[in-house]
Formats: structure tokens, sequence, C-alpha cells
């Protein structure tokens, strides 16, 4: 397994690489210290398994340094670590493609089990940024159903495991559709479509589209008429 770990403070790079060590011992870890390297790092390291990256270290812009790399890398997971806890930042990450953000005031059990998540497939959404209300534009809704419907446990309004957002973009990605054919036609995101589909994978125990869609199928043809 190969992570990269990019923040510009050298005691947070040591503390997250401690952790990952203790999750997987024999992980290989890259230390980036500014947005620079860690695009570099990308490009050059070969296939990277995860990216932790920090939202404020030199050369980052925010957000749009975030759906950057989440377009350019669409295959990366990346989990953002950042000392910005509110919830417009954290929903602004996630809407860009992130599959997780870890606020640095997170316990260390915290952080290991967000990081377990995201490289099991899952998206790691901090329990403020799922809260409702709170005076959140009428943009927000939408990202507010999503966020709730992924990290939700499969219940009896599910088919399959999946939502019925996430069944509508599943048929799509069976018809052959792109994530941004998918997005625009059913009024989403791509980060979004991205966390629909990071779920999906993991509950049909999928890695791939063709895999995803082959296991769908299957389960589409034994389920009761």
């Amino acid at each position: 397994m190969r992570i990269i770990v990019a923040d510009d403070h050298a005691l947070v790079r040591g503390g997250v690489g401690i952790l990952i060590k203790t999750l997987h011992p024999e992980t290989e870890l890259i230390e980036c210290n500014n947005y620079e390297k860690t695009l570099n790092a990308l490009d050059r390291s070969g296939p990277i398994d995860l990216l932790l990256l920090d939202l404020l270290m030199p050369g980052m812009d925010l957000i749009k340094s975030v759906k950057h790399i989440c377009t350019k890398w669409p295959d990366v997971p990346v989990v953002v670590i950042s000392v910005r806890e509110d919830v417009q930042t954290i929903r602004e990450a996630l809407r860009s493609g992130a599959m997780g953000y870890i606020p640095k005031t997170s316990s260390p059990d915290v952080t290991m089990n967000a990081i377990r998540l995201v490289l099991s497939g899952g998206i790691y959404v901090p329990p403020n940024a799922l809260q409702l209300g709170g005076g959140l534009a009428p943009s927000d809704n939408q990202l507010n159903d999503d966020l709730s419907a992924i990290a939700a446990s499969p219940s009896g309004r599910m088919v399959h495991g999946l939502t019925s957002r996430q069944e509508d973009v599943m048929g799509l990605m069976s018809e052959g559709r792109s994530n941004k054919e998918i997005a625009s036609e059913l009024s989403l995101t791509a980060g979004t479509v991205k966390m629909h589909l990071s779920r999906i994978y993991k509950v049909l125990g999928a890695k791939s589209r063709t895999e995803a869609i082959a296991k769908y199928t299957k389960l589409r043809a034994a389920a009761p008429k």
C-alpha cells in the first residue's frame, strides 16, 4: 500500500504516519510539505492508495485545489485533514470529490477509524456535517440527503443494500454512462456521484465499474419478481 501524507507540519505528518503504520505496518509513506510536491508525487509515484491532504499548506487554493486533484486523479481517494471545521468547508470538500474530511481536533481513534473506513471503500463524514438545518442554504439540501444516505446503515428502504438514489446511479452506469453524464442526468455534482459510486462498490464488493455492473445485474436477476 502506498499513501501520501501532505501537510506542511512535520509533526502532523509524523503523527499521521504512526497511525497509518499501526493500521498497515508495510505501508509506503510519501511525505509532502506543499501543494506542488503533492502534485509531483501523484504524477511520479505510481499507483496511490490514499492521499491525506492538508487544506492550508503552501500552494493550496483551498477547495479549488481539492477539486483539481479529484478531477485529475479520480481513482485516488482523497481525505482532507484540516484545522478548518466549519460545515460549509467540509461540504464543499466532499462535493468536490473528497472521500473524507478529518478535523485536526479529531482523536487518534477517530482518525484511524476514518482512514480505515476510506481504505475499505467507505466515506468519512464528520458528525457535524450530517446535521440537518442550521441555517444551511437551500442548495445544500441535496447534499444533506446524499450524505445522510451514504452514512446510513442498510435498511428496509434500500434495494440490494443501495439507496434509491444509488440505484439510479447504478442504472445509468449499467447503460454505459460516464460520471459526468450521470451527474447531469440526476442533477448532481460530480463529487456526489463519486461518493455514491464509492458506496456502491463497497456494498456490492466490487473494485471496478465492470465488476459492479456484473454483480448488480446478477442481483437484479435473482431478486423475487
